[in-house]
């Protein structure tokens, strides 16, 4: 899937409340539907929380309390302008009850798809 899908265009929406964290909500429905064509192949192998549609984010900050949330929510959001990116590629990770095992990296190679405008010209 990732060799034929091209660089993903998503934005940085907002500052999010995580309750005892913070994040970056990021916004990407081409990212969303790929992530569902994901899940539908694993379809009953996947646990209860990875079965839902998730809100695509970047945690900043986690396990902290309340007040160290909310602080840094407000100095963020101070600050804060939307930014697009595009996502390079997939990648997999296993976790192992705290930390993280990196399994692969799949970069998305296919050409972005460009609409370019037609202009008709008249003689």
């Amino acid at each position: 899937m990732a060799s034929a899908t091209p660089p993903i265009d998503a934005q940085v929406r907002q500052v999010m409340d995580l309750g005892t964290g913070t994040a970056f909500l990021i916004e990407s429905p081409a990212m969303s539907a790929l992530r569902d064509a994901i899940a539908e192949h694993f379809h009953g192998m996947l646990t209860l929380q990875d079965s839902h549609r998730p809100r695509l984010h970047v945690t900043v900050q986690n396990k902290v309390s309340q007040g160290e949330a909310r602080a840094l929510q407000k100095l963020l959001t101070s600050n804060f302008e939307p930014s697009r990116f595009a996502f390079a590629g997939l990648a997999l990770h296993r976790y192992l009850g705290g930390p993280w095992e990196a399994i692969g990296r799949w970069p998305f190679r296919a050409a972005p798809q460009h609409r370019l405008k037609r202009t008709r010209t008249v003689t």
